[in-house]
């Protein structure tokens, strides 16, 4: 048995944080797929005996069973010893960054690629509130990084892989893509690091409703 399991399905922007950390980090670890379309975290059994928020990624080490992927990345962190912080001062930019990405940066575009990308309920009411918080929250990110390669720092930290959790799912979702160049070579700074895989290739599971 590998010594990381990680929860999670292929379309989970929230499990790719944590998946690639792992590959990044070279770390032996190996997927255990999530029906999440059929329901399985809505199970009792599954939240007794994984999750009890009904929530990915969930991740196994060592005889524990860590969930919420803040969290998760910080443990890693500590325990492998890679892409930390340096210093306190460090410690508390990436967490800033983590939890504005959990409360705006990850969260409307993530419901909004759901919505729009996933499901394709078409442009509503809905969607476009989501769109115009989720292009707010990319405008700060690509302004920040128009100063910065990474974002605490000249390496990249867990708060990039925070990030950067959905910033490559392919699913259209109708927002301004080219008003984000700093994103996009931040992007490629990440795509170019030894290991880097793409979501749907690092992770089991469908990728689209389509095949399920």
């Amino acid at each position: 048995m590998s010594e990381f399991r990680l929860h999670c399905f292929a379309m989970s922007g929230n499990s790719y944080k944590v998946a690639l950390f792992l590959a990044l980090a070279g770390q032996d670890w190996e997927p255990v797929l999530v029906d999440y379309f059929g329901g399985q975290t809505h199970q009792e059994q599954w939240r007794q005996e994984v999750n009890e928020l009904g929530e990915v990624p969930v991740l196994e080490h060592k005889g524990a069973k860590l969930s919420q992927s803040a969290l998760i990345l910080d443990y890693l962190a500590e325990t492998t010893g890679k892409f930390g912080p340096a210093n306190a001062s460090e410690k508390h930019a990436i967490w800033r960054w983590m939890l504005f990405d959990n409360h705006k940066f990850t969260s409307y575009f993530a419901t909004l690629r759901y919505l729009y990308g996933i499901k394709q309920t078409g442009e509503t009411e809905l969607t476009q509130f989501l769109r115009e918080r989720a292009t707010a929250a990319y405008r700060i990110v690509d302004d920040h990084l128009r100063q910065t390669p990474f974002l605490v720092s000249e390496r990249p930290t867990i708060a990039d892989l925070s990030l950067a959790g959905y910033v490559y799912m392919p699913e259209e979702t109708g927002m301004p893509e080219s008003e984000f160049p700093n994103i996009a070579k931040w992007k490629d700074r990440i795509r170019n690091l030894a290991g880097w895989r793409h979501p749907y290739d690092l992770m089991p599971g469908p990728t689209s409703l389509s095949i399920l």
